[in-house]
C-alpha cells in the first residue's frame, strides 16, 4: 500500500488514532441512518429490515451533498 500510495499524487494518507469516531464519516452515515426510517422501525422480519436499511442505503448513496456533509463533518478535507 505504501508504494502505491507514493506513485500516486492524488492520495494523502492519514493516520487516525485506533478509535476515532469523530474522524470517520461513515459514523455520519450511520446516525443518519439510525435517527432516520430505521430510528422507530419495528421490523417484523429479517428481510423487511434488510429491505428498508438498502432502501435508506441508496437515497443517501444519490444524494451526493449529503455524503459530502458526512465527510466535512469530520474536518478532514482540504
Amino acid at each position: 500500500m505504501c508504494a502505491f500510495v507514493e506513485r500516486v499524487d492524488w492520495l494523502t494518507l492519514v493516520f487516525l488514532p485506533p478509535y476515532s469516531p469523530d474522524l470517520n464519516p461513515v459514523e455520519g452515515g450511520w446516525a443518519h441512518l439510525k435517527s432516520g426510517p430505521l430510528a422507530n422501525l419495528g421490523a417484523r422480519t429479517l428481510d423487511e429490515l434488510v429491505s428498508v436499511a438498502r432502501q435508506c442505503l441508496w437515497d443517501i448513496q444519490h444524494r451526493p451533498a449529503l455524503l459530502t456533509g458526512f465527510l466535512a463533518a469530520t474536518a478532514l478535507t482540504r
